[in-house]
């Protein structure tokens, strides 16, 4: 039993330690930067019109990904092209950062698709 307690608390803790390696970014640079992204989805992530999505919470990594999607074309749209343009590598560390960090307000999808009434 000891032995188990053992091996689950060195789990646990590599989790958090792998956790916090994932998490890269500066969070107080990632706000600042994240200041034009607030009009559509909020100051605190949490956007209240529900075509723009709630980055509060979002995983550190797919917001990165995602920022660099837009920024190659992958994704297509010309408002987030615009605000991604000038973001370099470091900066959309921080942007993800600084959102990955906040609180979500999501608690289910219902109303939160498209087309859900």
């Amino acid at each position: 039993m000891k032995r188990a307690l053992t091996l689950l608390s060195f789990g646990a803790v590599l989790a958090f330690a792998s956790t916090q390696l994932l998490a890269t970014g500066n969070l107080e640079n990632g706000k600042q930067k994240a200041a034009t992204c607030f009009a559509c989805h909020g100051a605190d992530g949490n956007s209240v019109d529900p075509q723009y999505p709630r980055l509060a919470g979002q995983y550190n990594l797919y917001i990165q990904q995602a920022l660099h999607e837009y920024k190659t074309g992958q994704r297509s749209n010309p408002i987030m092209k615009g605000f991604v343009a000038t973001l370099s590598e470091q900066d959309i560390e921080d942007v993800a950062a600084y959102f990955s960090s906040l609180p979500t307000k999501l608690d289910t999808l219902q109303g939160h698709i498209q087309g859900d009434k």
